[in-house]
């Protein structure tokens, strides 16, 4: 297995672990079990679910990318336009709301496990 930083882990949505093992069974482009987490690493066998609703609090980590999300769209829009108008607004957060669904959905995951779980990187 070769060694690969944490970063690119994290972005690969790979084990905490080995980062080697996927954390998703699907890709980021299904929206079929988009989010649903493997229950253990297929290389080293880390178990991805350390208790019962385990990822319950990744939605702070969701809320947090949605809040973000927001105001980056509000500050684009003011920068952008002189006068924005309250349609454009909502229209906008919206759209951007349903195109990065997946990746925040899926990204809140990975972080939280990476942050809050206990699997650390043996480096092995």
């Amino acid at each position: 297995m070769s060694n690969k930083s944490t970063v690119k882990a994290i972005l690969g949505a790979k084990c905490p672990q080995c980062h080697e093992g996927d954390l998703f069974s699907v890709p980021v482009n299904s929206y079929r079990k988009l989010s649903d987490v493997n229950k253990s690493c297929s290389e080293c066998g880390a178990n991805f679910h350390a208790e019962p609703d385990f990822y319950y609090g990744a939605m702070y980590v969701s809320y947090g990318f949605s809040v973000a999300l927001v105001i980056t769209t509000m500050v684009a829009l003011n920068i952008l336009m002189d006068k924005p108008e309250l349609w454009m607004y909502l229209t906008t957060v919206a759209v951007a709301n349903l195109l990065l669904m997946p990746l925040m959905l899926r990204y809140s995951k990975v972080l939280y496990l990476y942050n809050v779980g206990k699997l650390k990187y043996r480096g092995y």
